[in-house]
This record gives structure tokens, sequence and C-alpha cells, in this order.
């Protein structure tokens, strides 16, 4: 079982009111409200957080790429990954991940990965996410319509520069390159594990079990929501003969503490900050005309791949947040217990644990990221350690597994 800690750094300093006053967090959130002093403080303490969650023993730090908005501050995850690269030894480095079909041309994350791969050691992990509809369509004028055929063709040039031995040509409906020959070439033989990040399309499915990718679900509504996409992923995974829990991986906020009472007292402002204005995002965004595909709509699961909220929805509060599964929290071992059920429930091998959560302060952080990391995480490492038919394919080649290493007293 690997476990990984997710950042997305975050903005913590948006006003009392922001959500009254304000449509949304992302696209046209005013730029007036941006602090460089404050981003500067966040930047550094995010970059601390992520090593110091390599230093507590997590398999791999994780970052990611978003665009004008203050729920997560990485345009480009690839500059916080370069960072990590240099001050971490064993931990997976992984991005999750490049905006492929942004890229023009594409073969620009070719070459930027490959130098991530190599500055690390081989301990990359390349994510390629299709992008929410605010980052692609809104952010970067995306056509919603073609954004997948021309993710595709991208996907297509990066794997080949990656992994064809000599200089060739590529003639594409987006791209034309007379030359393909990168420098840096990646460490990892032949590529770096591709993950691909989804929130629920049926396409991503198919498409992550027919190229042998790893599929993880980012989603903030929860484990019991979940349920339902994964079920739908291994649903595709079974029917080609594969049920390998390595293949997927899942995304889940936790808050530790020494009691219930405590924990919501300490954690609660700070997860509904997140819930109700890191989320707060227009409608007229989330969504735009084309984006979901035809197939995916049929299927009625926009219910539960529904991340971000919406102007105007009910206020969420620490209470409902934890029934409906958004969160996991409590004493360490009442964490590792509902952790142990939603790893064997969503039949995952990867879980990403959200640790830095909406305006939570860096010493706050930090405490949640050591006590999850020593006092959950190795007793979840085990899980599949039963199955040795289970072999993860989609794990760096440089990076440590640390699975065996113990249980935490």
């Amino acid at each position: 079982m690997k476990l990984e800690m997710f950042h997305l750094a975050p903005y913590r300093g948006l006003p009392e009111d922001f959500r009254e006053k304000y449509r949304s967090v992302w696209v046209d959130v005013p730029s007036h409200l941006f602090d460089p002093k404050l981003a500067n403080q966040y930047y550094n303490e995010t970059l601390d957080e992520l090593v110091y969650g390599a230093e507590m023993g997590y398999d791999g730090i994780c970052v990611n790429e978003h665009h004008q908005n203050a729920y997560g501050i990485m345009p480009s995850p690839n500059l916080m990954a370069s960072v990590m690269a240099r001050q971490t030894k064993d931990v997976a480095i992984i991005v999750m991940g490049n905006s492929i079909a942004l890229y023009d041309p594409p073969i620009r994350v070719a070459e930027e990965f490959a130098m991530l791969d190599c500055i690390s050691g081989g301990r990359l992990v390349a994510g390629f996410p299709v992008g929410t509809s605010m980052d692609t369509t809104y952010a970067y004028g995306a056509n919603p319509s073609t954004i997948r055929e021309k993710y595709a063709e991208a996907e297509d040039l990066i794997i080949r520069a990656w992994t064809e031995k000599e200089m060739f040509s590529f003639d594409g409906k987006y791209t034309q390159l007379r030359y393909v020959n990168i420098w840096p070439r990646p460490m990892q033989d032949p590529h770096p594990p591709v993950w691909v990040p989804g929130a629920g399309s049926i396409e991503t499915w198919q498409h992550c079990i027919d190229k042998d990718f790893m599929y993880a679900y980012l989603s903030y509504s929860g484990f019991k929501r979940g349920k339902t996409v994964m079920d739908g992923f291994w649903k595709v995974a079974n029917a080609a003969g594969n049920d390998n829990p390595y293949q997927a991986g899942f995304l889940q906020l936790v808050c530790v503490g020494d009691s219930e009472s405590e924990v919501k007292e300490t954690y609660g402002p700070h997860i509904e900050y997140f819930f109700n204005k890191m989320l707060h995002v227009y409608p007229g965004f989330s969504d735009s005309p084309g984006y979901r595909t035809i197939d995916t709509i049929k299927a009625g699961l926009m219910a539960q791949t529904s991340t971000f909220g919406r102007a105007g929805a009910e206020y969420q509060t620490w209470d409902t947040l934890i029934e409906q599964g958004n969160v996991v929290a409590g004493t360490p071992s009442q964490v590792t217990e509902q952790l142990k059920s939603v790893v064997s429930d969503l039949h995952i091998g990867h879980l990403m644990l959200l640790n830095q959560i909406g305006s939570m302060p860096h010493e706050l952080a930090k405490e949640n990221i050591r006590r999850t990391a020593t006092e959950v995480v190795p007793n979840l490492r085990h899980i599949w350690d039963d199955k040795p038919e289970y072999v993860d394919k989609w794990w760096p080649s440089g990076a440590v597994t640390r699975a065996g290493e113990g249980v935490a007293s």
C-alpha cells in the first residue's frame, strides 16, 4: 500500500465575507484580493510542508496545476517539483499533473518532466490531467469540445518523445513538428509512470485501462460518494481482466487529534473555510458546454463527481462534512480504522491524503502531517501484503518502497 501527501498550496487570506461578496474563487476572483507578501509566505510554507511530509515518512508528495484561482496557487507545479527533487532523497515526486492539452507544443511537458526525472534520480510520477473546465476553457481559452481530442494527441507525442530512440517528425491535427528529438531524456525506462487524475468521466476509466495508466480519483465529495465512481472504474477494469488495486488511487481529507471534540475545535474552522470559500465556484465556470462527454452525462455521475461548490449553495458545516464522508477525522485509531475501510471499499493501492486544508496555519498543518504520517500511515501499509500477485507497476523506480516498515504503536 502506498500513501502520498497531497498539497494544493491554498491561498489562506480570503476575506471573511468572500462567499457572500464574490461570485467565484476561480477564473474571475478579483486580483486586488491577492497579496504578494502573503503569497511569499504561503509558497515557502508549502515547500516546507512538502519536505516535512517526506521526512515524516510519506511514500510520495503530490503537487498539481491550476490557474486564475485562490483555491490552489500552483500554476506551475513543475517549479514546486524541481525544489522537491533537490530537497528530498527517496520520496516519489508526484506531479498531478501537467494539463497537457494546454501546452503548445506539448513537447514542453516531455522536456520538463524528463528534466525532473533526471534531477530526482528517477523519482518522478508524470500526471496527465485533462484539466478542469475553469482552467482549460475559461482561464486558458481552450475549446471544450475539442480538448479531449487535443489531449489524446498531446499524450501520444509525449510518450513517443520519451520512448522512440531516433528523431522523428510529428504531423498531428493540433501540433506539427519536423524534428522531435528531446534532450534531456527521462531516467526511467521506458518513461516515468503515468497517473491520470480524474473526476469520474467514463472515457478516462477506459483510457487508463487501455493505456495501462494509473487512475487517480481526485474529489472532495468524500469516500461515500466516491464509491460510485470507483465501482464504475473497477467494472471497466474487471471487464478487461484487471483487479490490481495499485492501478487506482483516491484523495481523502484527513485531520488527526487527541479526541473528536478537540479535532472539531482545532480543525473545524479551517475545513469550513475550504469547503465554503475555496470550492465556491460560479456554476457557469464549472462545466462549460462540451466539457463533459455525452456518455458521462448519460451515466448520471454528476452528483457523485461534483467537486466544487456552487454560488448560493447551503453552507457546509463540520458536522455535515463528517457525516457525508468529505473529511475523515478523529484520533489516530479512529482515522486508521476509517481509512482501512476506504482502502478496502474502494479497492485502491494508492491513498492520497490532504493534511494542509483551507486556512490552516503552517504549524497546525505540520502537526496534522506529523501525526498522520507517524500514527496512521504505518498502520495502513500492510493492507495488500497478503496479495503478492498485486504488483505496483505504477511506482517510480528511483523512489523507495516503505511497505512493511512496521506498524505505529
